[in-house]
């Protein structure tokens, strides 16, 4: 009798507790940037989260990935902070137990660097281009103030500067692994000391700084001709799949895509130098509409189009 009488308590307690637990992956799913993804054998992507760094996302917005040898892990990029970098690794353990050999950066910007402490405390040497290092030395102190501004100090806990453990200046094959994979190196590109990786085995492309997805790239540090040089030998390479530094994985047409964003840019900004357009009018006189649906061409483009303005000014000023 007494169970009778508690049974419409109980059972009301069981659907709670059921509904409870259907609502609970919404927030016990696993942060951006921490679920690897993969795009051929021994081959990941570990994906970064669309627009700004903010409090939403952590800040982590850069793709990262890893790539599987018979010998050894080579990690591509560190993250944005040492929470993700140890995120990173943790992916990294559940798809194989193999050694991380070293973790390549491929270009110098927040969401892939500052995740380097949390693998350089379990001893796998931070790698990078000397110009990169150069560059991350002189910076990004700054960048992780900045950082903290726009992303908050919880998420950033135990995220420091570094120095690099290891640089190079040259492309060269990673020979860790038992795997051929190649670092690509064209020359100040993108941004100075920008790199690729290329996994021969299966055509993937990490292609770090040199190509994004629908997404309007940053032209702050690049050199616009050698930008234009690295996307032209891309495409003699027997590239199937592209990783981008962000946005999704996509086919070899990123490159065609990335490249019409920058002659497009150039022609125009170069047009306005020569026509003697107030810098002010500037932004508004650059519009690209085949590029208006990409994320951030409300903010970097017009920035985009003012330095590229300005480059060509002064070209045409020594002339």
């Amino acid at each position: 009798m007494g169970i009778a009488l508690h049974r419409p308590v109980v059972l009301l307690g069981l659907a709670v507790l059921l509904v409870a637990c259907a609502a609970a992956p919404a927030f016990l799913a696993e942060p951006v940037g921490t679920q690897a993804i993969q795009l051929a054998g021994g081959v990941y992507m570990v994906p970064g989260a669309s627009g700004v760094a903010d409090e939403q996302n952590l800040g982590r917005i850069g793709n990262a990935g890893f790539i599987v040898g018979d010998e050894g892990v080579l990690a591509i990029d560190t993250g944005t902070s040492y929470a993700q970098g140890r995120a990173l690794l943790e992916a990294i353990g559940r798809v194989t137990d193999k050694p991380v050999r070293e973790v390549l950066v491929t270009q110098v910007h927040p969401e892939f660097v500052f995740g380097g402490a949390a693998f350089r405390e379990r001893g796998i040497p931070v790698v990078m281009h000397d110009e990169a290092a150069r560059l991350m030395t002189s910076r990004c102190s700054v960048c992780l103030r900045q950082l903290h501004v726009s992303v908050g100090d919880e998420p950033l806990r135990g995220t420091a500067t570094y120095a690099a453990d290891r640089s190079f200046t040259a492309p060269h094959s990673v020979a860790s692994l038992g795997r051929p994979v190649q670092v690509l190196y064209y020359g100040h590109s993108s941004g100075p000391g920008d790199v690729a990786v290329f996994d021969e085995s299966s055509g993937v492309l990490f292609a770090g700084g040199l190509l994004d997805n629908q997404r309007i790239p940053d032209i702050q540090d690049a050199d616009l001709e050698g930008w234009k040089r690295a996307l032209a030998a891309l495409r003699t390479l027997p590239v199937r799949r592209v990783v981008p530094g962000h946005g999704p994985a996509g086919s070899p047409a990123l490159i065609d895509a990335v490249e019409r964003y920058l002659v497009q840019l150039e022609d125009r900004a170069r047009a306005l130098a020569q026509a003697g357009t107030d810098l002010m009018a500037v932004p508004d006189a650059a519009a690209l509409p085949e590029f208006s649906a990409w994320a951030q061409y409300d903010t970097i483009h017009p920035r985009n189009a003012t330095i590229a303005y300005l480059r060509f000014e002064r070209e045409l000023f020594f002339k």
